[in-house]
C-alpha cells in the first residue's frame, strides 16, 4: 500500500487536528464524511483504492475532524470549528509541501456543507471543486421524528446505531463489508460524539453561501443514495455560479462502495486529470482467497496448512504472495481486505 505521512496542527482554541499527506504532485484536499480515522481508513483496501485512484498524480491531503480518529478531543462540534479545521489543515499542509496558489478540493457527505461554507469564505483558494453525496440544508434531510430516533440510538446504543447507519450508507456492500464498516465507525469516536456530529448534519444550513462559490463545481450523487436527497444536490448545482450536476447509478452513500470506477472517472475528468486505473483491490486466485479467509479468522500458518492439507511453509508462501499482491503490510490488513472486499 502507498504510504501516508501523518502530522498535526492546532486550531485557535488549542484543539489538535491530525492530517495526512500521500503521493506527489499538486495538492488535492479531500474533506471526508462525518466520521474518519486516518490510519484505519487507509488500511481498508476499498477506501485506500478509491482515494489513490482519485488522487493519482496529486498529493492527497486528508484529515480527521476534531474529536475523531487521531485528532484530539473537542467540545460539541460546530460549523465554525469545522471550517477552521479545513483552513488550519490546508495552511499546515501547504507549508509542509511548500505549495502555493489555489487547489482542487473533493468533499463527501458532511464534508460538502463544510466545504461550501469554507469555499465561499475563501473563493481565491479553490481552483476546482467536487461535491459528492452532500447537502446544503440539513433540516431537510429527514423528518424530525426519524432524525431524533436515529440520533438517540447512536448516543445510547452506538453499536446498534452504527448498524442502522451502515444499512443506509452502504446497502450495496456484502454483509462482511457492512459489518467491517459498522465496527470502523465505532472506532472513530464515542457514541455521544457521533450523535452530536449527526445532529450537526441535520442542523446546519449553508444555502446562503452557495452564490459566493467562484470555482467551477461538479455536484455528484448516486440515484439511490438515501442519505443525500436529490433535491439537495440540485439546489447546490443550481445556486453555485459555475455548477454542474451528474447522477450516477447506485445506492451506497460511501464513495468507495458499489460502482467506484464511474465516480472516480467523473471526479478526475472535472479536475482535468487523465483517466485513472481501476479503483479496486487486485484479485486473488481461488487458493489465495481460501488462505486470506483463514487469515481473517486468525489462524496461524501452521493451522492454515493443516486446514488446507499443505505444509506450513507453503501456507507461509501463500500469505506472503497475498500480502504483496494486495500491497498489505500485515496479516491484519489482509483480514481487513477480506472483510471489506471479499466477505
Amino acid at each position: 500500500m502507498q504510504e501516508q505521512r501523518i502530522a498535526s496542527t492546532r486550531l485557535g482554541d488549542g484543539t489538535e487536528v491530525a492530517y495526512a499527506t500521500a503521493g506527489s504532485g499538486p495538492p488535492l484536499l479531500f474533506v471526508g464524511g462525518w466520521l474518519s480515522h486516518l490510519e484505519r481508513s487507509w488500511a481498508l483496501p476499498a477506501e485506500h483504492a478509491f482515494l489513490t485512484a482519485t488522487a493519482r498524480g496529486r498529493t492527497l491531503i486528508r484529515y480527521d475532524r476534531p474529536g475523531c480518529g487521531l485528532s484530539g478531543p473537542a467540545p460539541a462540534p460546530s460549523l465554525d470549528r469545522e471550517v477552521d479545521a479545513v483552513s488550519a489543515v490546508l495552511a499546515a499542509a501547504r507549508a509542509q509541501l511548500r505549495a502555493e496558489g489555489p487547489i482542487d478540493v473533493v468533499a463527501s457527505s458532511l464534508g460538502v456543507p463544510v466545504t461550501i461554507r469554507w469555499a465561499a469564505e475563501h473563493p481565491d483558494a479553490v481552483r476546482r471543486l467536487v461535491l459528492y453525496g452532500g447537502w446544503a440544508v440539513g433540516p431537510e434531510l429527514s423528518e424530525p421524528d426519524v432524525r431524533e430516533h436515529v440520533i438517540g440510538l447512536v448516543a445510547t446504543h452506538w453499536g446498534l446505531g452504527s448498524d442502522v447507519l451502515t444499512e443506509i450508507f452502504a446497502p450495496d456492500a456484502p454483509p462482511g463489508s457492512r459489518s467491517a464498516f459498522a465496527e470502523y465507525q465505532q472506532q472513530c469516536c464515542s457514541g455521544p460524539f457521533a450523535a452530536s456530529l449527526l445532529r450537526l448534519c441535520h442542523e446546519l444550513d449553508v444555502s446562503d453561501s452557495l452564490p459566493a462559490i467562484a470555482a467551477p463545481t461538479l455536484v455528484l450523487r448516486r440515484d439511490g443514495d438515501r442519505a443525500a436527497p436529490d433535491e439537495q444536490s440540485r439546489l447546490i448545482a443550481d445556486r453555485v455560479r459555475s455548477g454542474t450536476m451528474r447522477v450516477l447509478p447506485g445506492r451506497s452513500h460511501l464513495p468507495y462502495v458499489g460502482e467506484v470506477g464511474p465516480l472516480v472517472a467523473e471526479i478526475r475528468s472535472h479536475l482535468g486529470l487523465r483517466a485513472s486505473g481501476r479503483a479496486e483491490a487486485r484479485v486473488l486466485t481461488d487458493r489465495q482467497r481460501a488462505v486470506a479467509e483463514l487469515v481473517s479468522q486468525g489462524l496461524t500458518n501452521r493451522e492454515i496448512g493443516a486446514r488446507l492439507g499443505i505444509t506450513e511453509r507453503s501456507a507461509e508462501g501463500h500469505v506472503e504472495r497475498i500480502r504483496l499482491r494486495l500491497g498489505a503490510r500485515s496479516r491484519a490488513q489482509i483480514a481487513a481486505w477480506w472483510a471489506t472486499d471479499a466477505g
